[in-house]
């Protein structure tokens, strides 16, 4: 396939495979905001699944075309698609047969991120979404009209004119992006602040993290870097210049005084500490876990690291509404069971939220899908172990099969084996197959004063089954 020269780029028609995907869809609507031509297609909207989304997406004046290869029909589009895509897919295939640049998700945003004046980059293992959809509030809130790609929904941009705002296009020079580890793309970003989160295990070994996020420490301009966490703080000895945060670590240069936390079932407040010049800052966020207090202190000095006030964003985080499936209530039932829609799918991610639930009261029943069978063999064990931990012998954990929608994955070892390690553990677990089966099993089970949990990712379904789940109960 062809290459195109950087300033041309955006000159090229755009096809998304996939561009219904958390990550594709959000690039797509930045480049077709940038002013380029934009078509996709997306094996979900074959299947006739979250309809609402393509519906909306075609009412963006995008074109869509089933997945057969139809739409790659001019040599100039620009195919962008997974790498890990099978070149039997119809549209590699048209791609190649007729000559058309391809690019990764990734290759397409570094692209368009690098050639930004002002950027700020957010990795880590676990909260990017977050901390990205909170960096992104503030810039806006300060004036900046920033470009955001995220993940996730943002509920501070979204509206009934657009529901899937997991992107905002700005036109004033500065890009805020999280930036995947999980397959080694986050060595294409050169940011003006990097942001690092925290290291742990995901996707990938312990080691090749730290080299991952070690680089990316190192060629930021600027890096804000989590003390709180061991390895976070070591590589960040790596930086040209740091701007340290955290909430425990007495030597953060943003931080939390001791005594001041105050946490509720729907928000946690703190005294923020700029131990750089002895100033206190009050904190407040209308969301709970002290794990989002953690993800505030990195989002503030991201912030300063490209040149807000302390104050100033720490104020505007006190408006910041949060995200769609990062412990989203969705509501109460009659009887008084509460369900929670989460995109916990990874062991650090899983653990911020079930810590989060176990410091209200209540007996938690935790809903939880794999997102895959390669990421159970990856974690598996480390994902066990932390339902167990975490949980008490009176809640209860409920699992399906992994989520599965075609291609060639090993699918030998599924859901027993985590489950067999949750109760080896001491945790109480039950395997049961299918989703609806579990949620039959929900409804049985939940007794007033409950809170249900829902969580999984890769799968946008889920948060039509935490809606129903809530209606059955």
């Amino acid at each position: 396939m062809t290459s195109i020269p950087d300033e041309t780029l955006l000159n090229h028609p755009f096809f998304f495979c996939g561009i219904g995907g958390s990550g594709m869809l959000p690039l797509a609507m930045i480049v077709k905001g940038m002013g380029a031509d934009v078509a996709g297609s997306d094996r979900s909207f074959d299947q006739g699944r979250t309809p609402e989304k393509f519906a909306w997406l075609a009412g963006q004046g995008i074109t869509l075309s089933p997945q057969d290869g139809s739409g790659i029909h001019r040599p100039e589009q620009v195919l962008v698609a997974s790498a890990a895509i099978e070149d039997s897919v119809p549209e590699v295939a048209a791609a190649r047969e007729l000559g058309c640049a391809r690019m990764t998700r990734a290759e397409l945003l570094s692209h368009l991120f690098n050639a930004s004046p002002r950027s700020i980059a957010i990795g880590g293992t676990s909260g990017k979404s977050t901390v990205t959809g909170m960096i992104g509030w503030i810039m806006e809130q300060d004036g900046r009209d920033p470009t955001i790609m995220n993940g996730a929904v943002m509920k501070n941009f979204r509206h009934a004119d657009n529901p899937f705002a997991s992107a905002r296009v700005g036109y004033h020079g500065t890009f805020v992006a999280e930036v995947d580890e999980s397959d080694g793309s986050i060595d294409l970003y050169n940011p003006g602040v990097s942001v690092l989160l925290n290291v742990s295990l995901d996707h990938k070994s312990i080691e090749e993290l730290r080299r991952l996020f070690g680089d990316f420490v190192a060629r930021g301009g600027v890096a804000a870097v989590n003390y709180d966490d061991e390895d976070a703080r070591f590589l960040g000895e790596r930086a040209k210049r740091r701007l340290s945060f955290g909430i425990d670590h007495p030597q953060a240069n943003l931080g939390i005084e001791p005594g001041t936390i105050v946490e509720g079932a729907t928000h946690i407040s703190a005294l923020l500490v700029d131990r750089r010049n002895n100033t206190a800052h009050s904190l407040r966020l209308p969301m709970p876990g002290r794990h989002n207090l953690s993800n505030a202190l990195a989002a503030i000095a991201g912030a300063v690291a490209a040149g807000v006030a302390v104050h100033d964003a720490a104020t505007a985080l006190s408006g910041f509404k949060g995200l769609a499936r990062r412990f989203d209530i969705v509501g109460t039932s009659a009887s008084g069971v509460t369900v929670i829609d989460d995109f916990g799918h990874n062991p650090e991610k899983c653990r911020a939220t079930l810590r989060t639930l176990k410091s209200q009261p209540g007996r938690v029943i935790a809903f939880f899908q794999p997102h895959g069978y390669g990421p159970l063999r990856q974690m598996g064990h480390e994902l066990a172990q932390t339902f167990a931990a975490e949980l008490d012998t009176d809640d209860i954990t409920i699992m399906c099969d992994p989520v599965y929608f075609g291609g060639t994955v090993d699918r030998s070892q599924g859901t027993e084996r985590i489950i067999d390690l949750i109760r080896e553990a001491g945790g109480t677990a039950e395997h049961i197959p299918t989703r609806e089966d579990c949620a039959a099993r929900i409804v049985q089970l939940a007794r007033p004063g409950d809170r249900v949990v829902v969580m999984g990712a890769r799968d946008d379904t889920l948060s039509e089954f935490a809606q129903n789940l809530l209606a059955r109960l």
